[in-house]
């Protein structure tokens, strides 16, 4: 009998998407930590860190409402199929210019955009397709190992990337990323789900994106939980954007130090991940965010202000403890609110929130540091995350009774018994 935290391996489909996963993430996470370090190597400036953290993120903010809504109109297996394909070949190019030694900034900056195109529909896709793998009854656990899944890629790939960078430099990261596809793509293709079933509904895809944006602002307890995501990826993510500067001008550790510090943050959201995977029900999570919101905040002031390599690495395990907490438990609260046939224009705004904002933060970001320096950057990050906790925690109470309501009603509908939401402290 397979433990609480790991039950959602019994379905034979998350088994084949869970080994893809891991083996793509990990190659992922090594060219996303090479891109960040051949970049600062050929400029030395933030702000061009900043503008490919934009230009790769703002598609997701931009196409993502188109993405979602064709993941509730078109088969999702065969969506990710195209994406990560795509992905793979954006991947191996990326490694043919660097080997050959013809890369410059802009193609790092194209590339990353077209990336961020891809990723405008494979988000929603593939958070939305968790729940033909697992069902309703396993979907908590499903959202929490595979942020398990994503933070233990960004614990080893980062690693991997800084001593390959060192030794070997960025353009056989790049092609080892594209080589792991293979893996996640050969997943995909061998998970069996059921018949696909288009929409009876003959609405265009432009109404289809605003039922989706109506039920997300409709919706208060939904509406707080993406409005917290957008502070958090707007004024507090960024600060992953700014690391080669840290890991070099602020804390002199060097490319090897980069990989430390970033799989120290993934270490400590792989925690966090796995304490998720551990819940049997959402009850509760809603203080889980405002805590983790407020501590993420606090903890990254603290980061800001240190000057010691040891000190930092160890205040990045709960700075990534508590952000994957914020992430994932607003992530399980809202696919548990939102209805099946909704599922991905909500997701996608979701992922505008949590991603499609960041690029406008990576920007500021990355501008601020060049003017008043990476740690008073990270330091008003900080505090603006405090703020909007503070905020969050004060509206609970209202926001209790509608939670309440919307779960119940999706419980309903799989025939599946209510569980408490009530229980938020």
């Amino acid at each position: 009998m397979l433990p609480v935290a790991l039950r959602s391996l019994r379905h034979r489909n998350f088994r084949l998407f869970a080994g893809g996963q891991i083996v793509s993430l990990t190659g992922t996470w090594v060219q996303l930590v090479a891109q960040s370090w051949l970049v600062y190597r050929l400029t030395g400036r933030a702000t061009l860190l900043g503008l490919v953290g934009f230009a790769g993120q703002i598609p997701i903010f931009l196409l993502a409402p188109l993405g979602g809504a064709l993941a509730d109109r078109f088969e999702r297996r065969r969506i990710l199929v195209v994406t990560q394909t795509i992905a793979m070949l954006l991947a191996f190019l990326l490694a043919g210019l660097t080997l050959g030694g013809i890369v410059h900034e802009w193609h790092i900056v194209a590339l990353a955009a077209a990336t961020g195109i891809v990723n405008a529909f494979d988000i929603p896709t593939r958070q939305s397709f968790l729940v033909e793998m697992v069902g309703r009854e396993d979907l908590i656990n499903a959202i929490g190992l595979n942020s398990s899944l994503f933070n233990g890629a960004r614990m080893a790939g980062p690693a991997v990337a800084g001593l390959m960078v060192a030794t070997i430099g960025e353009g056989w990261c790049f092609l080892i990323n594209g080589m792991t596809f293979a893996a996640v793509i050969v997943a995909l293709l061998s998970i069996r789900v059921a018949p696909f079933r288009p929409p009876t509904s003959e609405a265009s895809t432009l109404t289809r994106i605003r039922e989706g944006f109506a039920f997300s602002a409709r919706e208060r307890p939904v509406r707080a939980l993406l409005l917290m995501l957008a502070v958090l990826s707007l004024t507090g993510m960024p600060f992953m954007v700014l690391m080669p500067v840290f890991a070099d001008r602020v804390l002199g550790g060097g490319p090897a130090g980069y990989g430390i510090l970033m799989s120290a943050s993934g270490l400590g959201a792989l925690a966090g991940a796995i304490t998720l995977a551990s819940r049997r029900d959402v009850k509760g999570l809603g203080g889980w965010v405002a805590r983790a919101a407020m501590a993420f905040g606090a903890l990254l002031v603290a980061f800001s202000l240190s000057r010691s390599f040891p000190v930092s690495v160890l205040i990045l395990l709960p700075i990534g403890f508590s952000m994957m907490v914020q992430i994932s438990s607003s992530n399980t609260l809202i696919q548990t609110m939102v209805p099946d046939e909704l599922r991905g224009r909500v997701m996608a705004v979701y992922s505008m929130m949590f991603m499609g904002m960041a690029p406008a933060g990576s920007l500021l970001a990355g501008w601020a540091a060049d003017r008043i320096g990476a740690p008073s950057t990270v330091t008003i990050g900080g505090a603006v995350c405090m703020a909007a906790a503070a905020i969050f925690r004060w509206s609970l109470p209202r926001l209790r009774a509608e939670a309440q309501r919307l779960i119940v009603a999706q419980q309903m509908v799989g025939g599946e018994p209510p569980t408490g939401f009530s229980g938020i402290r």
